[in-house]
């Protein structure tokens, strides 16, 4: 009997004391899961033992990692240049700077000669007007130094198979700057009847803006002196389409009626020729060109005082 009421009172207790176990075990489950637990610490890596040729770049994630927690100056970035190259250059040897700074033979060097020439036929033309028709040139040339040289120049006209008016000019000429030289010489005028001769001073070179100046006083017999002036101007319209306007005056001190010469301003020639260069050394040309002559002289000229000529002719240079 009292087996049996020992039986019944533990089985009692069993009953009502599993449910709060269960109950005390739940909670205590639940209180667990709800703590904070402390993430792995991380292992440092070291980028500089990683054989990154092996690594598929291509398949990383860089939006994924965080680039401020890398130790930059582990991976070499930081490192300051080397003062020192990896491998110092050697000091130079007398036999290195022989071969880098041979000897010069200046025996054997061409140089450029000393003494140079040219002659340009700057107007070789047929011209036709109202007056009748004609033929006229001008050339120059020179032959000499840098500095010094000897300057020939040549001009003149022909109307109706004669020959009206020539001259040549023998100068020395002098560079005074890079641009200038100074000319003094003779002239020596041919006409059909006489000839005469002048003596000559001048200068001609480059002015300001590309124009080709000349002028050159000429003193002659009796006293008379002339003065001539002209400036050229060359517009390129293409490498070898150029356009040359010229103006050209002369003026003398006395009047020499048997000369056709006035005092004053004698004559003014314009002109505009439009040229084309086949080469520096060839070059046809078109152009117009007008004459005026005034005072005395327009009186010596008559009819012919006034005239505009068409002319074609060529431009030479050797």
């Amino acid at each position: 009997m009292s087996r049996l009421l020992s039986r019944s009172l533990l089985a009692l207790g069993l009953a009502t004391g599993l449910p709060a176990f269960a109950q005390a075990q739940a909670q205590a489950h639940d209180d667990h899961a709800g703590h904070d637990m402390p993430a792995p610490a991380k292992t440092p890596v070291d980028h500089s033992k990683m054989d990154h040729s092996k690594m598929d770049h291509s398949s990383m994630d860089h939006s994924m990692m965080d680039h401020s927690q890398m130790d930059h100056a582990a991976m070499g970035h930081d490192m300051p240049a080397p003062s020192e190259p990896r491998e110092p250059i050697p000091v130079p040897t007398d036999a290195d700077r022989a071969a880098a700074f041979p000897s010069i033979d200046h025996g054997a060097m061409e140089h450029a000669p000393q003494i140079n020439s040219l002659l340009l036929i700057d107007r070789l033309e047929h011209w036709d007007s109202s007056n009748g028709n004609g033929q006229a040139w001008e050339a120059t040339g020179w032959i000499g130094g840098d500095i010094n040289r000897l300057w020939l120049r040549s001009d003149g006209e022909r109307t109706g198979g004669r020959t009206g008016s020539s001259s040549l000019e023998a100068l020395y000429g002098r560079s005074v700057s890079p641009w200038w030289d100074v000319l003094v010489g003779v002239r020596q005028d041919f006409r059909p009847a006489d000839s005469r001769t002048w003596a000559a001073i001048g200068i001609q070179g480059l002015a300001p803006y590309k124009f080709e100046s000349s002028a050159t006083l000429y003193l002659g017999s009796g006293g008379q002196m002339l003065a001539k002036a002209e400036v050229e101007y060359e517009v390129l319209l293409s490498n070898r389409l150029i356009l040359q306007p010229l103006v050209e005056a002369t003026l003398a001190a006395k009047d020499e009626p048997a000369y056709g010469i006035g005092r004053g301003l004698n004559k003014v020639e314009t002109g505009l020729r439009l040229r084309y260069e086949f080469n520096r050394r060839f070059a046809p040309y078109i152009g117009i060109s007008h004459e005026r002559s005034f005072g005395d002289a327009a009186d010596a000229a008559g009819d012919h005082a006034r005239d505009t000529r068409w002319v074609a002719g060529v431009r030479l240079w050797f």
